[in-house]
């Protein structure tokens, strides 16, 4: 197939072939015509093997060429899927430590607001104790 060039080369040495051979020959005319056809048809026969193999090669290539796509399609499916699942995992992990942290800083919430509460009550309980304390008894 690749050699289109050779193949012409061929077909016109055999014509010269069969020229010189006809110039040539020993032979009566009949039986010349009878080598010429043969040789015709042997180069006949000879461009359709050379064909068909040619095709054989071209359908060869072809089915290499969809395999290798396709092997090709299949591994950028493949690492896509693996960054998707990169991302859901990042994704997933990034909401836990986001939950974590909210739930901590509720927790911190309400620690401080029971401290306060605690302080203010003893700054009521202090109060009214020294309130008490310095109340001139009439």
């Amino acid at each position: 197939m690749a050699d289109n060039g050779g193949f012409g080369w061929f077909l016109a040495g055999l014509g010269i072939g069969a020229l010189v051979g006809v110039l040539y020959a020993p032979r009566s005319g009949k039986e010349t015509r009878e080598d010429l056809v043969a040789g015709a048809k042997e180069a006949k026969d000879r461009a359709n093997q050379l064909y068909e193999q040619g095709k054989a090669q071209v359908e060869e290539f072809a089915d290499r060429g969809r395999e290798a796509a396709g092997d090709y399609v299949d591994k950028g499916r493949q690492t896509a899927a693996e960054y998707v699942d990169k991302g859901r995992e990042y994704y997933n992990r990034g909401r836990g430590q986001w939950s974590q942290y909210v739930e901590k800083g509720r927790d911190l919430i309400q620690t401080q607001a029971e401290a306060t509460k605690a302080m203010v009550e003893a700054g009521k309980e202090a109060y009214i104790a020294k309130t008490k304390e310095s109340t001139p008894v009439a």
